[in-house]
């Protein structure tokens, strides 16, 4: 999508760093695109609030708002100065009318962020650790299944991701340290392997009913 496109400026707004965007629970009736820097999303889960999520330019956040017309469901901060592109539902709908191409466009971005966010949901409200680490893996590989093509990728259940540990503990909302743990002790079991660039999980599926059984547990 064309972010400077001239239709969407006057929908501009700047951010300085540190600026709280938007509060879990406040009612909210806008979303956001973002063209520059960076956003910080986190959440109240226990007493602990946990970072869901670090936003590049191109994200959506703030999308529930105009969809479900629900309190606001996490925190929104500015990591750096951001330039952002607002949008409540009264614009949006001029936007949807008159813009047909771009509105389009924006939808299938807005559709992508509402999945990722749910998904990125359900890893933390899992309780047990591991199974949050091995439902990262089932995301990462939703997310490749995508990308699949080859016969031999789709029937194989060994799955290589280019991920780092630090990247699973982001996703899993655990620090790094547990999500070392927990990986080592998944490769102690022989069911991943830990190389220089990249995971190897030796059986996707075996991971998939691991999930299943932890959720049916709580």
């Amino acid at each position: 999508m064309e972010l400077n496109s001239q239709a969407f400026q006057r929908f501009a707004v700047n951010l300085r760093k540190g600026d709280l965007i938007f509060c879990e629970y406040e009612p909210g009736d806008s979303f956001y695109l973002i063209q520059e820097g960076r956003v910080q999303i986190s959440k109240i889960i226990g007493d602990i609030e946990k970072t869901i999520d670090i936003l590049q330019p191109g994200e959506i956040f703030g999308e529930m708002a105009i969809l479900e017309e629900a309190p606001r469901s996490a925190n929104a901060m500015a990591l750096d100065p951001v330039r952002a592109l607002e949008f409540n539902r009264e614009n949006f709908e001029i936007l949807l009318r008159g813009n047909p191409q771009i509105a389009l466009k924006l939808l299938k971005l807005l559709t992508k962020r509402i999945y990722d966010q749910r998904r990125r949901f359900m890893i933390l409200t899992l309780e047990d650790e591991q199974a949050k680490v091995a439902d990262v893996f089932l995301m990462l590989n939703e997310l490749q299944d995508e990308q699949r093509t080859t016969e031999a990728e789709e029937e194989s259940d060994e799955r290589r991701f280019y991920t780092t540990a630090d990247d699973v503990a982001h996703w899993a909302g655990i620090s790094p340290e547990k999500s070392r743990e927990v990986l080592n002790h998944f490769a102690s079991q022989r069911r991943v392997e830990i190389l220089q660039d990249h995971i190897l999980v030796k059986n996707i599926n075996d991971f998939a009913r691991f999930v299943h059984s932890r959720r049916k547990q709580q």
